[in-house]
């Protein structure tokens, strides 16, 4: 084939000098090894590409015709070489991640919009989908990279390797959170009204009277949160499943009853005391949340820029 693709761009270089001694001007060859090598294409074709006379060469009809595409081929081959250089100098590229709605919005952003103003020409896609769905597309190479949430505080490499073929994943950790049950002081003092007199309103009291809003049960975070209440005995009269963590807010603010949120996601709520935490005799253990990616085989250049990214900014956090 190489063979072949060196005949073919004489035969083109030669097509458009319309003359030999032109062609071996151009391609810095002498005139009898391109005499030779438009010999031995004809011979190939079995046909006549030039009529040659003294004024130089001109395609016979089976010539044009090889022409034409010869001539297309070498335009598209030329537009390629344009499009790789355009895409080299402008960093163009696409990245393709997974994430939930509430580490897309509260972790991911944050991250994403200063790598979108320094990489402008990479074109981003977001699938927002629960953490065990982001898995198994990275598993089945649908998405680049996941931003995901470890599922306990074990080592991610334990956690990711506990998903069904997930071993060929790297984890990068980003964050530690804290996953902690919030209220309004106007719901604990409803609360306080259900006990007895000079009876003391403790978490389990809390808990037994109140009613608990948590994710449902198809959440990671709840599959977490579950086992901790299991492991400290603790359970509610009722509860609330909502699918979001915005809604577990906000439901908490109209004092609906006691959320299990993340910390560093309410710290507003906190501060300005339209939240209040509820003190656990054991606190939820903290776990981590980062972006999970393929580490066998070689990583795409946006993957790696992105990733290259964060690891430049997070170094520069103080």
């Amino acid at each position: 084939m190489e063979q072949n693709f060196n005949l073919y761009h004489i035969f083109y270089t030669v097509a458009k000098c319309k003359n030999i001694s032109g062609a071996a001007r151009e391609l810095y060859i002498s005139q009898p090894a391109i005499s030779k090598a438009i010999s031995r294409l004809e011979q190939n074709l079995n046909t006549t590409l030039f009529l040659r006379s003294s004024r130089g060469v001109k395609l016979t009809e089976t010539g044009e015709i090889l022409f034409k595409q010869v001539e297309s081929a070498f335009a598209a081959i030329s537009q390629g070489e344009e499009q790789l250089q355009r895409i080299q100098k402008l960093g163009m590229g696409h990245l393709s991640i997974g994430v939930s709605t509430t580490l897309c919005k509260y972790v991911l952003l944050p991250i994403l919009q200063p790598f979108v103003k320094e990489n402008p020409h990479i074109r981003i896609s977001i699938s927002c989908q629960s953490s065990k769905e982001t898995l198994e597309a990275l598993n089945n190479g649908a998405i680049d990279i996941g931003l995901v949430g470890a599922a306990d505080s074990i080592a991610s490499e334990d956690f990711i390797g506990s998903v069904h073929n997930m071993e060929k994943i790297a984890f990068l950790p980003v964050m530690e959170i804290q996953d902690i049950f919030v209220t309004t002081r106007t719901y604990l003092d409803h609360l306080k009204e259900r006990i007895p007199e000079n009876s003391h309103l403790s978490s389990r009291t809390a808990f037994a009277e109140s009613t608990l809003m948590l994710l449902n049960k198809e959440n990671m975070t709840r599959q977490y949160v579950d086992r901790y209440l299991t492991r400290e005995n603790l359970s509610a009269s009722r509860m609330i499943e909502v699918t979001s963590l915005d809604l577990l807010i906000e439901f908490a603010k109209i004092d609906l009853g006691i959320a299990c949120v993340i910390k560093d996601f309410v710290r507003e709520e906190l501060s300005s005391g339209r939240l209040v935490q509820l003190k656990m005799p054991v606190s939820i253990p903290k776990r981590q949340v980062g972006f999970a990616y393929s580490k066998g085989g070689t990583i795409p250049a946006s993957v790696q820029k992105f990733l290259d990214f964060f690891e430049a900014s997070a170094g520069q956090t103080p």
